[in-house]
């Protein structure tokens, strides 16, 4: 029997208080409107700001949004590049306001192939907002499930070499204190937008009992209106985790 198949049987009618999403289809969204990639990513990164706002009144606690995956690498030079410009310039954008609204900020995964002004903006943003509580904003950038899980288990196998911790000590308990997300709670939902049916190497240890919704609407457009949907809708399930519903 698994360690999650222990928990209590959730109610009905309870929310999600961390959701994730794999914001998807900007490229789409923008070819169909004869516009760059570019473009539908500019659309896709003030799309961001109107569902982090949506949150406290949703009762969502926690918002993980996927920006670049770790095969996001692969795409062509300009797009890389003008996301990394966009990224930097919606830091610079978007700090003041995400402090004011007491937002806390975290970055997930590996910053080494990043841009060291990029780093220092992402660095400061979580500086700045280290005390904030409302709503706790964490983007995975230039993330990869199955990295964020080799990168623990190498900080891990140096502890057990180290003598920090005996090897009949690791468990499924030990592994996610030394993974990106190890301050944050399992997200309880997933939303895939643009009609893809995949999760796309996106927080695979963390989202082991989440519950999935995947929509066919274009990361753009995805309003306010519909996200409150799908979390009111998220209260009409019923999460066994591996037991029995009585």
């Amino acid at each position: 029997m698994g360690a999650q198949d222990s928990r209590e049987i959730s109610d009905q009618g309870k929310g999600p208080g961390h959701v994730a999403i794999i914001m998807d289809g900007n490229g789409r969204w923008a070819q169909a409107r004869g516009k760059p990639r570019l473009f539908g990513h500019h659309a896709g990164a003030k799309r961001v700001r109107e569902i982090v706002e949506a949150c406290p009144d949703l009762g969502v606690k926690y918002l993980t949004i996927f920006a670049f995956s770790t095969e996001n690498w692969k795409r062509t030079q300009a797009e890389v590049s003008g996301l990394m410009l966009l990224f930097r310039r919606y830091i610079q954008k978007e700090a003041r306001d995400l402090f004011e609204r007491g937002v806390r900020v975290r970055f997930i995964g590996d910053r080494i192939k990043l841009d060291s002004k990029l780093v220092d903006l992402m660095d400061e943003l979580e500086l700045m907002t280290s005390e904030n509580d409302r709503v706790h904003l964490t983007i995975a950038l230039n993330y990869g499930g199955r990295d964020e899980v080799a990168r623990a288990a190498r900080r891990l196998a140096h502890d057990v070499a180290l003598g920090h911790i005996l090897p009949q000590e690791v468990n499924e308990e030990t592994l996610p204190k030394y993974l990106d997300t190890y301050v944050l709670p399992d997200p309880d939902l997933v939303i895939r937008t643009s009609g893809e049916a995949r999760i796309s190497n996106f927080l695979l240890w963390q989202s082991a009992y989440a519950e999935y919704e995947f929509i066919d609407t274009l990361w753009p457009d995805f309003s306010s209106e519909i996200f409150a949907g799908i979390i009111n809708n998220f209260g009409k399930r019923t999460r066994r985790f591996g037991a029995v519903a009585i």
